[in-house]
């Protein structure tokens, strides 16, 4: 399971399983569109990438579309509870020492271009995030989830005509379920390395036999083509970079304004049947803007992040339906490690104790409790901060771990003492630090303006390098702190394996502690529910005691939509109020 980040923020895993228009479904099912509707929906951040499994596509926003267009194993419902997609394939674990798993897709399960979905893509989705393939001197996916899948290390084997892999896992693991998939399509990914294929099966095939033979010179290019083929601002020409598999298939796509979505013909219902034959999914960072194009009928749906002032407004707004719901989202302040800037060891000759005390005087300084106040409070009156880097509030294990964690340290904003460690280790002031936030999110810009006041007092100059392609930059190196927040996309205990072991692939800033990758190699296997929260706990501490950063709040999603729309309902994980995209309906076409 991979986190995901929202620039209000993880591969959807358990993408949903969906479909479409004027075909015949699977399993003796017919098509629910109703021809001439159509919804949009409004979110803050525009679509970058078809591809949200990689570093720079990783994002809430690029997965809410791709959710729409792709179909796999299993999905989650607003409870969450995971639903398995059996129109769309199956999976059994066939032993459990080892740990051996096999997915098998339906027969006629196929791609927008007529490839048959199957072996080839979950062999690409496996090789995609080993560790092994995700190294910058070699064979290198640049997947936001490099690693977790270390522990299935066998190639996994084909059979049933290229329709079914078995993964045999070195040990026992906790979260194989939501950990495997389908990503996307191996067909595309070869023919765009090697354009002289032309034929999906056959590209295919050459990619399952690249996969089970090591061929590092093809593996390469298909890495590379992978990881930033798929990046994309307008609608491309070639087809092949926005295949389909799910109910919708992009037909517009207009650089930070708007991406439409439209019944995929060649989808034949193997999953829940959509009842709108279009989906427009807008770009609209401010959220007055958001309010005032909800009440113009402009949009149907607003959801995201919304401020004190954008809750009162919809309040007042007739025929609208506002509701508020916590998530699995949190925001967060990253620190870098690596980037030789204030908080790196570098910068002091290696001294790991100056930068420490450094990092440590930020976090003092930094205003948690007032963003929360002043900002999320008048949305949600209850809401208080979240002191914990491994559990969200209300989870098991989070009263406890908050009491021993050392955030407490942090929790209220500390001038003083913040001064007193940069005179300590000796460190000229104003201290330099370069901060990275979406610049265009109006909450974003005012914890910003919060931070920058606050540290101000204490000796950091804090440079605004506010940026709204802030996603694709992460781990450049060309910031010193990070505002934005991850999103959970499954109930994975390990879901944060990858954003704080060394190396992994959602590790932006460099950060690596040896106990702490110790303590997620354990996690992996511990089927124990209180050995999970313990473990869970010291990993949480660790991170805490080394200045990693600070968490700020749980999310409060807020969404509103037309009462013209029916079932709409959010839902704690991503894609959250897209999760039943295939259930809603309209009285009449809504804009």
């Amino acid at each position: 399971m991979k986190l995901k980040r929202i620039g209000v923020i993880a591969a959807v895993v358990a993408a949903g399983a969906l479909a479409l228009s004027g075909c015949s479904a699977g399993s003796g099912t017919t098509s629910e569109i109703v021809a001439g509707t159509s919804i949009t929906v409004a979110q803050n951040q525009p679509f970058t990438s078809y591809n949200s499994s990689s570093a720079t596509g990783n994002t809430t926003y690029n997965s809410n579309i791709t959710y729409m267009t792709n179909s796999s194993f299993n999905y989650y419902d607003s409870t969450p509870k995971l639903i398995k997609n059996t129109k769309f394939g199956t999976y059994t674990a066939i032993s459990t020492n080892p740990l051996t798993i096999k997915y098998t897709v339906n027969k006629g399960v196929k791609w927008s271009d007529g490839t048959q979905v199957g072996a080839a893509d979950m062999l690409m989705y496996w090789a995609s995030e080993l560790t092994k393939y995700n190294d910058a001197k070699g064979v290198n996916f640049g997947s936001a989830g490099a690693g977790l899948l270390d522990l299935v290390k066998e190639v996994p084997v084909v059979s049933d005509g290229g329709r079914s892999v078995t993964l045999k896992y070195d040990q026992p693991y906790v979260d194989w379920e939501v950990n495997f998939g389908i990503g996307l399509p191996a067909q595309a990914v070869y023919e765009e390395a090697f354009p002289a294929v032309t034929n999906g099966a056959t590209a295919a095939a050459d990619v399952i036999k690249a996969i089970q033979t090591d061929d590092t010179a093809t593996l390469t290019k298909l890495a590379s083509a992978w990881s930033t083929k798929f990046d994309m601002t307008s609608l491309p020409t070639d087809k092949k970079l926005y295949l389909s598999d799910g109910p919708y298939i992009l037909s517009k796509l207009v650089k930070d304004q708007y991406v439409t979505l439209v019944a995929n013909k060649a989808y034949k219902g193997w999953g829940p049947l959509p009842k709108v034959s279009k989906i427009t999914v807008r770009n609209i960072p401010d959220e007055t803007a958001q309010v005032q194009a909800l009440q113009n009928g402009e949009i149907s749906v607003s959801y995201g992040q919304a401020g004190a002032d954008t809750v009162a407004a919809l309040k007042g707004l007739s025929g609208i339906t506002t509701t508020t719901t916590p998530t699995s989202s949190y925001e967060h302040v990253d620190l870098t490690f690596d980037n030789k800037g204030p908080f790196d060891p570098a910068s002091y000759g290696g001294d790991a104790a100056k930068a420490l005390a450094v990092r440590q005087a930020f976090l003092k300084a930094l205003p948690r409790q007032d963003i929360v106040t002043k900002l999320i409070n008048p949305i949600a009156a209850n809401e208080k901060l979240d002191d914990s880097q491994t559990l969200l509030p209300g989870a098991a294990g989070y009263t406890d771990t908050v009491s021993a964690n050392g955030s407490s340290a942090f929790q209220t904003v500390d001038i003083a003492g913040a001064a007193a460690l940069l005179k300590q280790a000796g460190v000229k002031t104003p201290v330099k630090v370069n901060f990275m936030y979406a610049k265009s999110n109006p909450r974003r810009a005012a914890e910003f303006a919060l931070i920058q006041s606050s540290e101000k007092q204490a000796g950091f100059n804090v440079i605004d390098k506010g940026n709204d392609n802030w996603g694709s930059l992460l781990g450049n190196k060309s910031y010193d702190a990070v505002l934005f927040a991850w999103q959970f996309t499954s109930l994975a205990v390990t879901g944060a394996q990858a954003q704080f072991s060394t190396g992994g692939g959602s590790n932006y800033n460099g950060y690596s502690n040896a106990n702490v990758d110790a303590a997620y190699k354990k996690l992996q296997s511990d089927y124990n529910k209180a050995e999970q929260i313990q473990l869970l706990q010291q990993i949480d501490k660790d991170v805490w005691a080394d200045a990693y950063g600070v968490t700020l709040f749980q999310f409060p999603d807020v969404t509103a939509f037309s009462n013209k729309i029916k079932n709409v309902k959010d839902a704690p994980l991503s894609p959250n109020v897209f999760w039943n995209y295939f259930d809603w309906t309209v009285t009449k076409s809504s804009k």
